[in-house]
């Protein structure tokens, strides 16, 4: 290949490099403003004293310490008017998950190594036999 092919070759991959990258970040950009659009409107939803449908309210205590982080910072702390919170639900019962991998196996000696969460002492009889 000549220098002057070469010259070519690569002024064309960065002008591919540079539309899709223009093409990206007009993407990112539609996105961003639908996002801010969708945020300005909770937010003059949440002034108004309406919130979604369905909406779960935020305790107080996260209100509190998401203020006192904003404020910390010197950033704007914006006042909404304060919600009931919502009558305590009872917890829901879950099945405990399964245990991935697989269980232990006595060892020579016919005992079961023993329980621990360090995965990474190889030394443990469990992973050895």
């Amino acid at each position: 290949m000549s220098s002057s092919e070469v010259l070519a070759r690569f002024r064309s991959e960065v002008s591919a490099a540079v539309t899709r990258s223009r093409r990206a970040s007009g993407e990112i950009g539609e996105r961003n403003a639908k996002l801010r659009e969708r945020t300005r409107e909770l937010a003059e939803r949440a002034r108004g004293g309406r919130s979604a449908t369905g909406a779960a309210v935020t305790p107080a205590d996260v209100r509190e310490a998401a203020t006192g982080f904003r404020s910390g910072r010197g950033l704007a702390v914006e006042q909404v008017p304060e919600v009931a919170e919502p009558a305590a639900h009872a917890p829901v019962e879950t099945e405990p998950a399964a245990a991935l991998g697989s269980s232990a196996v006595a060892g020579p000696s016919g005992q079961l190594p023993r329980a621990s969460d360090d995965d990474e002492d190889f030394s443990q009889s469990r992973i050895l036999y």
